[in-house]
């Protein structure tokens, strides 16, 4: 047994001693000591160093920064034998990461780097009035032949303008701008970026028409620029967008008629336009993109008879949100089919007629707000429907609307709407109806406008108000 032990251990001894003589021979060996072009390694230190501040020595913390001493934040990749940064994220990303100095500058080392695929600021550029950030508007073209991401994020101290040199990147899947304080009008540059998948642009401060370029970005799978200052109508050239999943316009100042093309975003799943003065109705080419989940129209005078409008199509709907709309007509029984639908918001418009009893037993609604209308009837949803929603049902405002009576004794009723009054038909005989010449009807309304009712509980008002009718008619007569 001994014997066989000590020729496994041979086996192995000699097997490690083959492996450490390929490598020698063959030149393969780990890559983890492989070098750094001194170009590259002195323009990655001197551009950390212009955001972090000149306290920092990289040369000295980090000898081999896409080696055995990497920095937070940064990637290499290996081309030729040799390390380049491949990706480089600035600021506050992780906890650990090199945090930016309130006088950050831009060094022209940043565009040296030959192999950049991503580039990001999060957070670097602070309010400090004293010393607000622009983008560089030169040089952006050096790294066209491999920057694929290019990303301004949480940047309060970052203004002016989309370089319009960021037009020659074109290589670039994602741009994303999103909470600065950038503002103008977004450059019809942005249209060259053919390859972009991601196009953010949300919480700055643009303004002006969405140029109709961007309709050209037919590979474009995410284009979100709510919570600006965008004006003007929907450009015609959005139906070439037929790669959008999602498209984000809301928050902003955009006017018009929802155009005919935008039905042709057949793969979109979210579109939000809510909070703008968009008008014209609801466009039938709506009911086209039927893979919508979220449709979010709220806070648009569109206008128009909801009841012309067909839901059956949107099968995939999970959010619909068209309330403050100014909508008008009866609510459609196709808004019964959508069975996926867990939000459903209608509230503030002019919707009147009777509420359906199939839309509380849609399988998968969490919300329901009808308030504000003009709906009328009885709400013939059960009490579990109520006691299930709460104040997630919402019907309120909804003057001739009312619950029956009994599921007040449950305690699970509509906030803010009125029980149901049952009426109690008198069978009185044609001699004591009439009262002189005129009718019931006429002696009825007299009695209720004096405040009586044949309702009360105590018989001896109802007589006393017949008595007080006679005797009143008699000296009229």
């Amino acid at each position: 047994m001994k014997m066989f032990i000590v020729k496994i251990t041979q086996t192995m001894f000699f097997l490690f001693l083959l492996l450490d003589l390929d490598v020698v021979c063959t030149g393969e060996a780990d890559t983890s000591i492989a070098p750094m072009e001194t170009t590259e390694q002195e323009a990655l230190y001197s551009v950390i160093q212009g955001f972090v501040g000149k306290w920092w020595n990289g040369s000295d913390l980090y000898p081999d920064p896409c080696g055995w001493t990497p920095i937070q934040g940064v990637s290499c990749d290996l081309f030729d034998g040799f390390w380049y940064v491949a990706v480089l994220n600035i600021g506050a990303i992780y906890e650990n990461s090199l945090g930016c100095t309130p006088n950050v500058e831009f060094r022209p080392h940043l565009f040296k780097f030959k192999h950049l695929k991503t580039l990001s600021f999060y957070n670097c550029f602070t309010l400090s009035y004293k010393h607000l950030i622009t983008i560089p508007t030169q040089n952006w073209e050096k790294l066209a032949g491999s920057l694929e991401s290019l990303e301004f994020r949480s940047n309060p101290g970052l203004i002016g303008q989309i370089p319009t040199s960021f037009g020659g990147l074109g290589k670039l899947q994602s741009l994303v701008l999103l909470e600065n304080r950038l503002s103008g009008e977004l450059p019809r540059c942005i249209g060259n970026l053919v390859n972009l998948r991601r196009l953010v642009l949300a919480g700055n401060r643009f303004t002006g028409q969405i140029p109709d370029s961007l309709g050209g970005l037919n590979e474009l799978l995410i284009f979100d620029s709510s919570r600006n200052s965008l004006s003007g109508p929907l450009p015609l050239t959005f139906g070439g967008l037929t790669s959008l999943l999602k498209l984000d316009l809301s928050n902003n100042l955009l006017e018009g008629e929802l155009t005919r093309e935008i039905g042709n975003l057949k793969n979109l799943t979210l579109l939000d336009l809510r909070n703008n003065n968009f008008s014209g109705g609801l466009t039938q080419s709506l009911q086209e993109m039927v893979s919508l989940e979220e449709m979010v129209l709220s806070n648009n005078p569109i206008g128009g008879d909801i009841m012309s409008f067909g839901f059956q199509n949107l099968q995939n709907l999970v959010i619909l949100d068209l309330s403050n709309m100014s909508l008008t007509g009866e609510i459609p029984e196709s808004m019964t089919d959508l069975k996926r639908l867990r939000f459903l918001g209608l509230n503030n418009n002019n919707i009147w007629g009777n509420i359906s009893p199939k839309l509380a037993a849609l399988p998968c609604i969490n919300a329901l707000y009808l308030n504000g209308n003009n709906l009328t009837g009885e709400l013939k949803f059960s009490e579990r429907f109520f006691g299930k929603m709460g104040r997630r049902f919402g019907a309120w405002s909804n003057p001739n609307l009312c619950y029956p009576v009994e599921l007040m004794s449950t305690g699970h009723v509509p906030f803010g709407v009125k029980p149901c009054q049952k009426e109690v038909i008198s069978s009185e005989s044609d001699s004591q109806a009439k009262l002189g010449d005129g009718n019931l009807n006429q002696n009825s309304y007299f009695v209720a406008s004096l405040g009586f009712s044949c309702c009360g509980v105590d018989g001896f008002y109802f007589w006393w108000a017949i008595f007080v009718n006679q005797m009143v008619i008699a000296l009229i007569l």
